[in-house]
């Protein structure tokens, strides 16, 4: 075969958060498994490849090595890569799509990878709570993966989701986070369920926040965060007579004593610790910090944040083994209080 032919078959995404080298590598792959390129086929060298893809050396050379470390590809000395075995296992194909990348997204991914290993090859996107960026993927890859794995978070727009979301074979659909009633059909799921685990979770800290009178929840009013975080909220604070308050900013909000905050996004957490050391007031003795999702820092911060979290570890093993048992099994992912110092 001409080598520029080849060139059909290889697709490199901008749009992907997936690495180019990986990129690069699972089209080959996928390729050789459907018999485009057959076995013995001399690749394009790495400047070739480099050339027409406006891609680096190094990235078109670490996508044929890693091709090479698995047994795909052979290479010999002033030839090049060429094909070494047709016996490509990997039938599994993932469209995995992302509201965005943080610490806590990172760990469900990097989960999700690993207890695949090499049994699927996965296309990674993140669409930034954006729902026409979201609609627009998921419509350009309708039809070309065995499995669509998706986290449903949005800014605006969310509402729509599941007519985008129902054009999708119920087959191949695994939720991630959180469920849409609106999904109909059978399909796969691993989810937290946000109003019982913020609601049981204070419930385990109460014996704590009975020393102090107000809980405030920092929740953004163009948040992604689920409405169902407030309504946890409310329920726990009416039930145990708490004051409460939902705090859309916490840059416009007086700190004084007496109070707990609760925190969903990292970037708030940063400006509550200022304003708080601004204050002059002891976390957890004057005033009280909660953090959404655990990250190796709030071990630190503070002499240790008090973090309210799911198991993002889990979520991603779940989610791999519905991927490799073709379960269509709702599973919910336990949530935990983990308490430090800062309250």
């Amino acid at each position: 075969m001409d080598k520029a032919a080849i060139f059909r078959f290889i697709r490199l995404d901008d749009l992907s958060a997936t690495p180019k080298y990986q990129q690069l590598a699972n089209s080959i792959m996928e390729a050789v498994r459907s018999g485009k390129i057959a076995s013995e086929e001399v690749l394009p060298s790495i400047n070739e490849l480099s050339f027409e893809f406006e891609i680096s050396r190094d990235t078109a050379e670490k996508g044929y090595k890693y091709l090479k470390s698995i047994g795909v590809l052979g290479s010999v000395p002033g030839k090049g890569f060429y094909v070494k075995s047709t016996a490509i296992n990997q039938q599994l194909k993932i469209f995995l799509l992302f509201n965005k990348l943080s610490p806590h997204k990172k760990i469900i991914y990097d989960s999700l990878v690993a207890s695949l290993a090499d049994q699927a090859s996965i296309d990674f996107y993140i669409y930034n709570n954006d729902f026409a960026l979201f609609k627009r993927l998921l419509m350009n890859n309708h039809g070309q993966y065995t499995h669509y794995v998706i986290i449903p978070h949005f800014v605006e727009g969310g509402e729509n989701a599941h007519t985008v979301i129902n054009t999708i074979d119920k087959e191949k659909l695994i939720l991630l986070d959180k469920r849409i009633p609106e999904i109909q059909g059978d399909y796969g799921a691993v989810f937290e369920n946000f109003e019982k685990d913020i609601y049981g979770a204070m419930e385990q800290a109460l014996p704590l926040l009975k020393k102090y009178s107000t809980l405030k929840i920092i929740f953004p009013e163009d948040s992604y965060f689920p409405q169902e975080i407030l309504q946890g909220f409310y329920k726990f604070c009416h039930e145990y007579d708490f004051r409460f308050q939902v705090v859309p900013s916490i840059e416009n909000v007086r700190i004084a004593e007496g109070e707990v905050y609760i925190n969903l996004m990292e970037n708030d957490l940063v400006v509550l610790i200022e304003r708080i050391l601004e204050a002059n007031l002891e976390v957890g003795k004057q005033i009280g910090v909660i953090s959404y999702n655990e990250t190796p820092l709030k071990k630190i911060i503070l002499k240790g944040i008090t973090t309210i979290s799911t198991d993002f570890k889990l979520m991603g093993e779940k989610t791999a083994e519905l991927i490799l048992t073709r379960s269509k099994e709702h599973v919910e992912v336990p949530f935990y209080l983990t308490l430090r110092p800062s309250l």
